[in-house]
């Protein structure tokens, strides 16, 4: 599985691609929301981990810029601040599920996505 890891916390990226690369997984990392719109479109990841709020895009504009574009990829949203975001309003703004940071397990959230990739 490619998975395409964005957020502006390099703790948070190495982590999740280490954990994913551990698992076989191809892991790419962008430091922000327009380096990672850029590499979405170039690599066509099956997952990508977004972080809500970032200093150039945020993850639902990154979101709202692909609009159809987004192709088969699962989204799952990542904040620290859940505040606003839930699993629907992820939904709603076309990812698929949000997760609260900091993760207790780094590997079930790996397995998480591996369950929502390989749905059929």
């Amino acid at each position: 599985m490619k998975i395409l890891i964005v957020d502006d916390e390099a703790i948070v990226r190495r982590s999740l691609r280490r954990a994913a690369e551990h698992r076989g997984h191809e892991a790419i990392e962008a430091e922000g929301g327009q380096q990672g719109l850029q590499l979405w479109c170039q690599e066509s990841p099956d997952l990508v981990f977004l972080d809500v709020l970032m200093p150039d895009l945020s993850g639902p504009e990154v979101l709202s810029r692909l609009g159809e574009k987004k192709g088969p990829a699962k989204v799952i949203l990542i904040s620290a601040y859940a505040g606003d975001y839930d699993s629907g309003a992820a939904q709603q703004m076309g990812a698929d599920l949000f997760l609260p940071k900091p993760f207790a397990d780094i590997f079930k959230v790996i397995d998480l996505a591996e369950k929502m990739v390989n749905r059929v």
